[in-house]
């Protein structure tokens, strides 16, 4: 299994810091935390050793629960870390779970098909005075091309074949990475060595995320804010730019959920 090759001490270190330096923190001591989509379980990984008190993470897709679980297997099976199957869309299922310190979603909600529906049933899981941290796909920088021809791509690449969509994964690279011009191929394979170090992951398996990654909606940054902000949260940080923008909201402390 793929995930197996990606889990490692230092891309479990990589997500930490990156997660830490978002947030302005030293660490995660004694929060409770849930992570909405949680994958191969890495990020879960990433904030017990960045001193969280308790993590709960759930995912629909079962093969992703499998992944969690064998990262549970290799470092021990912490017994302050719970995974299962369960859906952010599912009314019943999120009303059962407790509220938590923190709850972390990284580039999941947008391809739920019903984000809006995801981001306040993740939102609602937030204690009053906690964190909730999301990245969504941004509107905002997809201009040319447009979000359309994006859809459009990703409706295509999941309707492929395996080499149908390899040789999608090397024209999203010829195209956009090394904007159809061969002397950039250096360029590109530089660019390849820095994210795996940065990232924790192969810069393909991230094409291959972006190119498949459905359902799929964009959210404009501002309705994200605007949305999240009348849940009685305050906006407290925003990262844009890239493909994800990542938002850090404080609920309320005198809110009720």
């Amino acid at each position: 299994m793929s995930f197996k090759k990606n889990f490692g001490k230092e891309k479990v270190e990589i997500s930490k810091q990156h997660i830490l330096k978002f947030m302005g923190r030293e660490n995660l001591n004694g929060l409770t935390v849930l992570d909405i989509g949680c994958g191969s379980g890495l990020h879960s990984v990433a904030m017990l050793e960045a001193g969280a008190a308790k993590i709960h993470g759930f995912d629909y897709d079962p093969n992703s629960v499998k992944a969690t679980q064998f990262i549970q297997k290799q470092v021990g099976h912490p017994e302050n870390w719970t995974a299962e199957q369960g859906s952010v869309l599912d009314d019943d299922y999120i009303s059962k779970l407790s509220t938590y310190d923190f709850v972390y979603s990284w580039g999941v909600l947008h391809h739920t098909g019903e984000v809006w529906h995801a981001i306040q049933n993740a939102a609602s899981r937030v204690k009053p005075g906690g964190l909730f941290y999301i990245a969504l796909y941004a509107a905002n920088v997809q201009i040319d091309p447009t979000p359309e021809f994006w859809l459009d791509i990703k409706r295509k690449y999941v309707a492929s074949g395996w080499m149908r969509r390899r040789a999608m994964d090397l024209w999203y690279v010829w195209r956009f990475q090394m904007r159809k011009d061969i002397r950039r191929l250096p360029e590109f394979l530089q660019r390849k060595r820095e994210y795996e170090k940065n990232r924790g992951m192969s810069i393909f398996t991230d094409i291959r995320d972006w190119l498949g990654g459905w359902p799929m909606e964009f959210v404009y940054d501002k309705e994200a804010i605007d949305f999240v902000e009348k849940l009685g949260f305050k906006l407290e940080k925003i990262a844009t730019g890239e493909a994800n923008t990542e938002f850090l909201f404080v609920r309320n402390a005198d809110d009720r959920i």
